[in-house]
């Protein structure tokens, strides 16, 4: 059975590079069917994009959620990929009816990838680089070069079906010579879209690295999951004031909120509404009794 919907890590034991690799094939299709992917190149940014995030998230220890979100003035607005900890992935998609241009930058236009971490148990992180570069793969490597300062690569690809990604990086404390990065990176560079969607890992890896020892790490699984709720959505309503929402429902006799992610639909009528005010009032009198 192919390896699937699984992220795999590796190091290079003689060398201060360690690397992740990642095929998403379920999880991506049950992330992308809630989505309107305008055409085959859109699908696909949206599979660079949940691939790279995954690969992302194995990167650094954190509880909680990381977002790569781009951003642009395009025919692609919005790109949006999500992953926990718990490797649980979601993504969405915004552009206009007809996306033009061969590669994310075209579509984007002037604009910028933003790579949040909202943790449960510190305090959130955000980094922001421009879209200087064609590919997402190269706007991560200058994202890295730039607020990270190691050295590191990534392979997206995706087509309707897979998606899968490879990213090399060398060790914080312990950084290789130049020239085995150099070497570690020249054979990565011959990868292909083929191998890296129909090859396993051991395999893949064998054909890059046979002449070099490594050491692969168990799989770790990759679902599709959407952690929205009616609690979430109170919060976001609760962010537009009383009387915003006074005013809507005067039109209506209640308030409809899909979740972009998963398509789940959330009803508030003016008894719910009226409740989630309350609760607000509620805990900010208290909140002023104790300062």
């Amino acid at each position: 059975m192919k390896e699937q919907d699984c992220l795999r890590r590796f190091i290079f034991e003689d060398l201060g590079v360690r690397g992740e690799w990642v095929r998403l094939e379920d999880s991506l299709r049950q992330a992308k069917q809630f989505q309107t992917l305008v055409n085959d190149r859109v699908d696909e940014q949206l599979g660079q994009a949940l691939a790279a995030v995954v690969l992302l998230s194995a990167t650094v220890k954190f509880q909680g959620s990381m977002i790569l979100q781009v951003q642009g003035n395009g025919d692609l607005k919005t790109l949006v990929a999500q992953a926990t900890n718990e490797r649980k992935i979601r993504g969405l998609v915004r552009s206009v009816a007809g996306v033009a241009g061969a590669n994310l930058k075209e579509m984007m236009g002037e604009g910028h990838l933003v790579l949040t971490i909202e943790s449960e148990i510190a305090e959130p992180y955000q980094g922001i680089v421009s879209l200087e570069k064609d590919t997402l793969a190269d706007i991560l490597q200058l994202y890295f070069r730039q607020s990270e300062q190691l050295a590191t690569r990534f392979w997206l690809f995706a087509n309707q079906t897979h998606a899968a990604g490879l990213m090399i990086q060398e060790l914080p404390d312990r950084k290789s010579y130049k020239q085995d990065w150099e070497r570690i990176e020249m054979l990565a560079s011959t990868v292909t879209a083929k191998e890296m969607l129909t090859l396993d890992s051991e395999e893949m890896l064998y054909r890059l690295f046979n002449e070099e020892k490594v050491r692969l790490y168990e799989p770790e699984p990759v679902e599709f999951h959407c952690n929205c709720s009616r609690q979430k959505i109170s919060g976001t309503l609760l962010a537009l004031g009383r009387d915003e929402l006074e005013e809507i429902l005067k039109e209506r006799e209640d308030i409809e909120v899909d979740c972009q992610f998963c398509g789940a639909r959330y009803h508030f009528d003016k008894v719910d509404v009226e409740n989630i005010l309350l609760t607000q009032s509620t805990e900010g009198a208290v909140s002023g009794t104790q300062h």
